[in-house]
């Protein structure tokens, strides 16, 4: 019947229930039930390959409003297991919008579900933590308005259970690009090679913005490889799942430590600390949003940022690092350098796609950094290879 929504439920692992109806790409998924609370930005959200292997729940309201347009994507694809929002809107009111959210859900196969109590969903998660959890829509078992029996919510919440936790995986190879490749730009200045785990089109845009020649190699690139390419800095990206799993990638950049000006975003600021002898932990449900206030330690002032991670630095696990940023709402750590050399990361995304401006100095900063390094009479290569470094 014409204006009837079809049925849809999401069941989480610990077999709470919640009915709404079916949004996207009709059919069923499994994930990490995870939040975010920015008021926009539904698809640069779907479109970071750090969303990997989550459902992701968005506590505004109100998602689809300004439609879907290709300049704000942020990889060639949606990454978001399922999507999950109060009310989505069927139409696009925005003049630069080429696609309504619905047209693009359904054209890439992303699962969603609306008209839930979101509040009462993301509440459960920060009271009890992160949840794995199964979408599915009532055209799977051939009526739009079928009624789940308890045994079919059973077999939902089993299936739910059974997904392999992101806890314990590497799963930057799934999202990294396979083969090297050269970012376009008219600009010729220093060459700074970037280690994709799952990086986003905006991070690269602020650093071609700068004038960098920029390589964008998969995360599995050797050191002697990168040094091969014989760059003036390098770049660590963001990316999904456990920042402990990926250990080439540890080795990879412990070698390459000192031997060029570093900056480390998001999974990046991880792979850095545990590449130092660091230590990370799996947070209770994470941020996700565009609105946490950090702390720049450095100069005292307060930064409003964009974050999605659901993992952490144990600030007490650095040793050769300093913080330099601290998250005001819990006290975790942000950002950090090290001691002696131009390396340095933070947790949050100072690119603001999705967000604010605030910490886009850091692409600056990274600039300083090489131009500093390289401007430099005579680089102590030598002295970083007699500590231990190298390729």
């Amino acid at each position: 019947m014409a204006g009837v929504k079809e049925r849809a439920v999401l069941v989480l692992e610990d077999g709470t229930v919640y009915h709404g109806y079916a949004f996207g790409a009709r059919g069923k998924t499994v994930g990490e039930v995870v939040f975010n609370t920015a008021q926009t930005g539904y698809q640069e959200i779907m479109t970071d390959p750090s969303y990997h292997g989550q459902i992701v729940v968005m506590t505004y309201p109100h998602q689809g409003n300004y439609g879907v347009n290709v300049y704000d994507m942020q990889s060639n694809r949606p990454w978001v297991k399922g999507f999950v929002a109060k009310e989505f809107s069927r139409i696009a009111s925005n003049p630069r919008a080429q696609q309504t959210l619905k047209e693009f859900m359904e054209f890439y196969g992303v699962v969603g579900i609306e008209g839930i109590d979101t509040r009462a969903l993301v509440r459960k998660i920060r009271e009890g933590g992160v949840l794995k959890g199964t979408i599915a829509h009532a055209s799977l078992f051939g009526d739009p308005q079928h009624a789940f029996t308890p045994e079919e919510l059973e077999a939902l919440r089993q299936e739910a259970k059974a997904w392999t936790d992101i806890d314990g995986r590497d799963m930057t190879p799934e999202v990294s690009t396979p083969l090297p490749y050269a970012w376009p730009t008219l600009k010729s200045g220093r060459r700074i090679v970037v280690m994709d785990f799952g990086i986003k089109h905006a991070i690269v845009e602020n650093l071609a913005a700068l004038g960098f020649e920029i390589l964008v190699v998969p995360g599995k690139t050797p050191a002697s490889q990168i040094m091969a390419l014989e760059p003036h800095g390098l770049f660590i990206s963001n990316g999904p799942g456990d920042p402990s799993m990926p250990r080439y990638a540890h080795e990879t950049i412990w070698k390459l430590m000192g031997l060029l000006p570093t900056f480390g975003i998001c999974l990046g600021h991880q792979l850095l600390a545990l590449a130092a002898g660091g230590r990370t932990y799996k947070m209770k449900f994470g941020h996700r949003g565009a609105n946490h206030p950090v702390k720049n330690l450095l100069t005292g002032k307060i930064e409003i940022t964009s974050q999605n991670h659901g993992y952490a630095v144990d600030i007490d696990s650095l040793k050769e690092f300093k913080p330099t940023h601290i998250n005001l709402n819990d006290g975790t750590l942000e950002g950090m350098a090290h001691a002696r050399y131009p390396v340095f990361s933070v947790q949050y995304h100072p690119e603001a796609a999705p967000g604010p401006h605030d910490a886009l100095y850091l692409f600056r900063r990274f600039l300083e950094e090489v131009e500093a390094f390289h401007g430099a009479t005579g680089l102590p290569v030598e002295k970083q290879r007699a500590d231990g470094h190298g390729v």
